[in-house]
């Protein structure tokens, strides 16, 4: 019998752990935070660099920006919202004042390239978008080849006291310079005209579209997951019902972007919904500031990618850190190595628990037990009403230990891709597994292992790098004929992005050259770390080119 069939893994379940969850099914994200509102109104929900918004704050404040969009700037239920922020106390409150006016939310990376911003505003069809203002060069170069009415800006800085704010600003921004977008609205201001008019009822229901969450393609064409209210609410009841937290108590550490899946759901609506303190850093890209943030909390929960935890592991101040009140760590995002949760418990005293989960999925797919004592380098069992199935190539289902291509099913699964029915097609079957690419097996216990991600993806510090669009954007450069793109093992962002290029004349095209143009077009996660140059790239009969020809090549030389 195969492993979907059994659920075998539900016999491994911790006590008290329900095989499945049964949220309200009236339930949207709207309807979590207004019940969070009811339940801890005066409690702290957000806090940044000094300063802590509460549920009431949150609520008020979120009710003004969303009556800003629907009665200033006349957005219908449906239109989609992008964000394009860091970390920041205006994040959380336009997230839900977007979701509240009835609007699907567009996450965007704050550090998208031109190219990357056109690609995703355009494929989105978004309306409108809030924008860190040291970003405000990049918006203004697409501005006009997309369909965006509407632009809100606002600095890091914005909603903290003097002089912290004008720091804030400075520091977060990266000290790039504020460039004005023509016609836009500040976002205090937003919040000043909204309070002068009342949200309506956008009657958001379950079924709507919460958020368009771009991930690659196997083209390298980043593609929108629709994410309905449904989708996460379910999610997040899964997380919950798997780890063993308290209401009102619980301190996170939310140092992963929130326009990352992973922090969005873990971290900010998880926990809203538990009522709890997310407290968010800024940039976790400096690990001095990130330590001292980290001593001024006794914190009980903290998420992140293996290359986060063993940044802070190897900082010289980490042990200045209480940790007394550390409940657990939670990795995902990319594989974490035994010998970064070691040394996270030789200082904290607490493992790291790996989970697993893709933004198809809302994102969570599995997590190890909270009460786990043993790194098993597992990603965990599949978490209440989730199925888990190993497929061979032809879809037919494989004994415990065979390795195969790890399939999903489970309310969390989104939607599909958006406006791409044949690419939704061939990711989601008409039994509604998703079919996630990864290499994998589960044991007899029910713990799922990932043997081989998609074979071409590179992870880069938890974030997906195709090698089509790497290699699409080196074809652009003056000078190169052909290029092909493979990750290489990386101390520091576990992969790292390797480039083999053939010159059109051999010396005529520069590796500074290469850099400088990849740092144009890409953002910086993607830009090639190790550039490699070849007077010719191994090939199939059709003239495909072999990544897996040239992975070995490097292996074999390493």
């Amino acid at each position: 019998m195969s492993s979907s069939e059994s659920k075998h893994w539900l016999a491994s379940y911790p006590e008290g752990v329900p095989h499945d969850v049964d949220p309200d099914p009236s339930a949207t994200i709207v309807s979590v935070l207004e019940s969070s509102v009811r339940a801890y109104g005066k409690k702290s929900a957000f806090y940044y660099l000094g300063k802590s918004i509460s549920y009431d704050d949150l609520d008020f404040l979120s009710c003004a920006f969303g009556s800003f969009l629907q009665n200033t700037l006349r957005l219908q239920k449906g239109d989609r919202f992008a964000i394009m922020m860091p970390n920041v106390l205006q994040y959380p409150i336009a997230l839900f004042g977007a979701l509240r006016a009835g609007l699907t939310v567009v996450n965007v990376n704050p550090l998208y390239t031109p190219r990357e911003l056109r690609h995703q505003l355009n494929d989105s069809g978004a309306k409108a978008a809030l924008i860190i203002a040291n970003r405000g060069h990049v918006l203004n170069e697409v501005l006009a080849d997309t369909n965006i009415e509407h632009v809100i800006t606002t600095k890091a800085g914005d909603l903290l006291p003097f002089p912290k704010g004008i720091i804030a600003s400075l520091i977060v921004g990266r000290r790039q310079p504020v460039t004005p977008v023509e016609n836009s609205t500040h976002f205090k201001d937003a919040l000043r005209e909204g309070q002068q008019s009342v949200l309506s009822d956008a009657g958001v229901n379950p079924d709507d579209i919460a958020f368009l969450q771009y991930t690659g393609g196997t083209t390298g064409d980043a593609k929108g997951a629709m994410l309905t209210h449904r989708n996460i609410v379910v999610n997040v009841e899964q997380i919950s019902a798997w780890l063993e937290t308290e209401e009102g108590t619980e301190i996170i550490i939310t140092a992963l972007p929130l326009y990352h899946i992973f922090a969005l759901t873990s971290n900010c609506i998880s926990f809203v919904s538990r009522g709890g303190l997310n407290v968010l850093i800024p940039d976790a890209r400096n690990p001095d500031a990130f330590i001292k943030e980290l001593m001024n909390h006794k914190f009980t929960i903290i998420t992140g990618v293996n290359t986060l935890f063993n940044s802070l592991v190897q900082h010289p101040d980490i042990r200045k850190v209480d940790f007394s009140s550390q409940k657990m760590a939670i990795g995902g995002g990319m594989s974490v190595h035994r010998s970064v949760s070691d040394a996270w418990e030789n200082i904290t005293g607490k493992m790291i628990l790996e989970a697993y989960g893709l933004t198809e999925t809302s994102p969570a797919v599995t997590i190890n037990c909270p009460g786990a004592t043993e790194f098993s380098g597992s990603i965990g069992l599949p978490i209440p009403s989730t199925e888990v199935s190993v497929r061979d190539v032809e879809g037919n289902a494989l004994e415990n230990g065979l390795e195969g291509e790890l399939w999903v099913r489970g309310p969390q699964v989104m939607l599909g891709y958006f406006e791409r029915a044949e690419e939704t097609a061939q990711a989601i079957t008409p039994e509604g597994w998703f079919k996630t690419g990864d290499i994998a097996t589960i044991d007899d216990q029910g713990f799922v292992r990932i043997v081989d991600r998609k074979k071409d993806m590179i992870l880069v510090s938890g974030f997906n790098v195709y090698p089509n669009e790497v290699e699409e954007v080196l074809s652009e450069c003056p000078g190169i004929l052909e290029a092909a793109c493979i990750g290489v093992e990386d101390e520091r962002s576990g992969e790292a992005v390797k480039i083999f290029v053939v010159p059109q004349v051999e010396g005529e095209v520069t590796r500074e050259a290469i850099e400088k143009h990849c740092r144009e077009n890409l953002a910086a996660y993607k830009v090639p770390r190790h550039i490699e140059f070849r007077t010719e790239l191994p090939k199939t009969n059709v003239g495909k080119i072999l990544r897996r020809a040239l992975r070995e090549d490097f292996q074999a030389a390493e």
